[in-house]
């Protein structure tokens, strides 16, 4: 018996991080490092992606690593955040077109959100991804760079109805979503990616306005939830992210949410004020996240898979693996061949197409 079937065996549960690769294939490093009991789940990017065959052989070596197998992601929503792009995978509209068509035809802009939804996840399944970090919920105050055209909408109320509809396109297609950025990033004009946000309105507003669409869309549609690097200082003196009082008080107890919480990526700048990368995950974790993401720094996924002591509680393990689809996804030339993939490619591209 191999060490590798040894250790295999040996993995029984998801562990809390999330990681990278660096390419289009598997090193023994990175093999390596899969294999770690900490590790759940992998985040792709665009450089892990050359065409569909690439893709496919990729996930299919991820997913043979380990029983279960490890959750595969990305950040996939639409607009100018969409991994993968050439090789027949659909272009796909930012969020904010979907808010405009709501403002002319509101059924009409629901039943293309689902389309979008359904088109989105269908070809990421068909290449072996089973979950897109989406939809975004921050409501679209014009502040946010980042944000921008990611967010449907201004009204809390267009962004959960278009949400529902887009989720429920996933849902058809095998895959779970994920809001974010808990409980709203719309709001302030710095970059987490680059600095440490500050939001100083009330627990209030923030309830009323951006946390809204979390407290009406609930697990049972959005299945997990990403919460923001942001510093709500009328809150807690600590980033979303790292907060119980946001986590464990707000969307566990008040809202009443059981979906997995992700943390988001720890080595970003928002998450440094609580320390070097094992303090992060520390803090995310304490504060009731299933899973933490350490992207696009292998160097400090190593550092943390050294240093980290966690054993998941039981439920986190149970949520993680609910997000993985209990159905067996088409190929990509099965996928083809559904009508309602084809009538879902129609109208987004006609989507696309509106000025």
């Amino acid at each position: 018996m191999t060490s590798t079937t040894t250790q295999r065996t040996q993995t029984t549960s998801l562990g809390p991080l999330m990681v990278d690769v660096q390419g289009y294939v598997l090193t023994v490093a990175e093999k390596k490092r899969l294999l770690n009991p900490l590790v759940g789940g992998v985040i792709l990017f665009a450089r892990n992606y050359k065409d569909r065959a690439q893709l496919t052989a990729l996930t299919r070596s991820i997913h043979a690593l380990r029983r279960p197998a490890l959750l595969i992601a990305v950040d996939h929503e639409g607009g100018r955040v969409q991994r993968f792009r050439t090789d027949g995978f659909t272009t796909l509209p930012s969020m904010r077109k979907l808010g405009e068509l709501w403002m002319e035809q509101p059924l009409e802009a629901m039943r293309k959100a689902t389309d979008v939804g359904y088109v989105l996840a269908s070809e990421l399944r068909a290449c072996g991804v089973d979950l897109s970090f989406t939809p975004v919920l921050d409501l679209d105050y014009g502040e946010s760079t980042v944000i921008g055209d990611r967010s449907f909408h201004r009204d809390p109320r267009v962004v959960a109805m278009l949400a529902r509809a887009l989720s429920q396109g996933l849902s058809f297609a095998g895959m779970s979503s994920c809001g974010k950025h808990f409980p709203g990033h719309g709001a302030v004009a710095a970059d987490s990616h680059h600095e440490i946000p500050l939001d100083h309105r009330t627990l209030k507003q923030i309830m009323t306005e951006d946390a809204a669409p979390y407290d009406w869309l609930g697990d049972q549609v959005i299945a997990s939830v990403m919460p923001a690097h942001v510093i709500y200082s009328k809150v807690d003196s600590k980033p979303a992210g790292f907060s119980a009082k946001w986590i464990q008080e707000i969307l566990r107890t008040k809202l009443k949410y059981d979906g997995v919480v992700f943390s988001d990526d720890l080595t970003m700048e928002g998450a440094a004020v609580a320390g070097d990368i094992h303090a992060r995950a520390q803090a995310a974790l304490q504060a009731g996240c299933d899973m933490a993401l350490v992207c696009n720094r292998p160097d400090l996924a190593d550092e943390l898979l050294a240093r980290l002591r966690w054993k998941s509680p039981a439920v986190s393990v149970a949520r993680i693996q609910r997000l993985m689809s209990g159905s067996v996804a088409p190929d990509w030339k099965g996928l083809q061949r559904l009508p309602a993939y084809q009538q879902a490619l129609v109208s987004v591209r006609a989507l696309n197409e509106r000025s």
